[in-house]
């Protein structure tokens, strides 16, 4: 093997790593999911408290990306797709640390609703973070095969998430107006529905910097902001 094919060789395994880095964060992320899982369905404080302790892990892993990406570009100068590959790691490393700071957001509702057993609220919550947790689980897998269709298709099954997030805000509001006592534990559900809600835009945009990993343009400028 060449020197020339050395630096290539070592070129590409540093572009691999950042696709490594950026897929471990994306699983502490789902690991957080599944943590405020069961804190809601146990109403375990503790567990929420954990969820909150993890945050400052994918904080830090964020700032490794960033530490190493810049690096790259320092060093290697790349160009075209794989100067997209490093841009694109930047940008879904912020949406990925953004995401874990939401799950923190409802960790926190979790500890002030304390363990009161509240079944009818917690079905359709759970529904919903799994939904988002399936949208995240696809559009890594897409991020890892470059696969556009696949996250086009993570991409679209956001309006699904959207219509329940809506359905469980009027089902809330219900209660609120059936009996007043119900207003404390469905105002609490509501910032914890909206928070769930805005981890499916995050991973909407997750789905169309891929396409720009690949294509160098977007589909459409950001539904959210």
């Amino acid at each position: 093997m060449t020197t020339s094919d050395h630096i290539v060789k070592a070129y590409d395994d540093e572009l691999n790593h950042l696709t490594f880095m950026i897929v471990s964060m994306g699983k502490k992320v789902d690991v957080q999911l599944d943590r405020i899982i069961e804190a809601l369905s146990e109403g375990s404080v503790e567990k929420a408290k954990k969820v909150i302790d993890h945050d400052p892990e994918i904080d830090l892993l964020e700032k490794e990306i960033d530490t190493y990406a810049v690096r790259l570009i320092a060093l290697r100068q790349p160009l075209a797709t794989d100067l997209r590959n490093v841009i694109s790691a930047l940008k879904i490393s912020a949406h990925l640390e953004r995401m874990a700071d939401y799950v923190v957001n409802v960790a926190k509702r979790t500890c002030s609703l304390g363990t009161k057993p509240l079944p009818h609220y917690i079905t359709p919550i759970v529904r919903l973070i799994r939904s988002v947790q399936s949208m995240l689980r696809d559009v890594l897998d897409a991020y890892v095969q470059r696969d556009d269709q696949a996250a086009h298709r993570v991409w679209e099954q956001d309006t699904e998430v959207d219509e329940s997030y809506n359905g469980f805000v009027r089902e809330l509001l219900t209660y609120m107006m059936e009996d007043p006592r119900n207003i404390t534990p469905c105002i609490h559900f509501l910032f914890i529905a909206k928070n769930i809600e805005r981890l499916g835009d995050h991973i909407t945009n997750i789905a169309e910097h891929i396409h720009y990993l690949i294509h160098g343009t977007l589909w459409t400028e950001s539904r959210h902001t």
